[in-house]
Parts: structure tokens; sequence; C-alpha cells
């Protein structure tokens, strides 16, 4: 998913704030769950949603201003009721290619949208995640 840092994302330090990292994966996820052919509405409307419950990254180099980003985005696990997507966000520099600055990932919880419980990844699920 590309992605290029606006000027509302930039720091004091002139990087990307920490904190937008997370609102990046977050529209990676909906976009990786479109890919895998599981749009948001079609899960809504079986009567199931995913919450985060778990957050981790890792920076190894700096995003600036208007570089040119993209964001990636995998299946690493699946669980009985959760699984766990892996971000990785790289800047395309002109002549010397991608480098990779964060990586990242979330573990999620599939949750009932009747009573928000937790409850078993179903089976169409579990293999779109897989296969995706």
């Amino acid at each position: 998913m590309p992605v290029v840092p606006r000027y509302a994302e930039i720091d004091q330090q002139g990087v990307v704030f920490n904190g937008h990292y997370l609102t990046w994966f977050d529209e990676a996820c909906t976009a990786f769950f479109d890919h895998i052919g599981v749009a948001y509405p079609v899960l809504i409307a079986a009567g199931l949603d995913f919450q985060v419950v778990h957050s981790e990254l890792d920076y190894a180099a700096s995003v600036r201003w208007r570089d040119d980003v993209r964001v990636a985005v995998g299946c690493e696990r699946v669980g009985s009721s959760s699984f766990t997507l892996g971000f990785a966000v790289s800047r395309h520099d002109a002549g010397t290619g991608p480098h990779t600055a964060v990586t990242g990932r979330n573990v999620y919880v599939v949750v009932s949208t009747c009573d928000w419980a937790k409850r078993a990844i179903p089976d169409w699920l579990r293999s779109a995640l897989t296969t995706g």
C-alpha cells in the first residue's frame, strides 16, 4: 500500500511521529482484507469483527515528509481465535531502491458483533488468511 507522509504526520524531529505507523498498519490491514476477498462489510454482515490486542513496532530508519513509502502486510500466524499480521514500511529512494524503515505486527482477536466476545475463526476466514 503506497503512503506519502503528510506534513501533519511529522513531529518536531522532522520524522513521522510513531503513532502514525499504527494508523498506516490499520489502513494496510483493511487493504489486505480486501485483497484476500474479505471486505470489511462482508465480515460485519457475518456478525464478526476483530480487535487489536497487541502491537509491536521496530524502527530501523527514519521516514520523513513526502518520502515515497510502501506498507507491505502479510499474515504471520493464525490461531483458534486470533491472527497476527506483520507489516513492513519501506522507504523508496531514487537510485538506491527500497529500504526497510519500520517493521511491526498486530495481533487481532475475532469477536462477535452481538456481544463483542471472542469467537473462533471460521473456516472461510482461516482459509482466506492462510492462502492470501
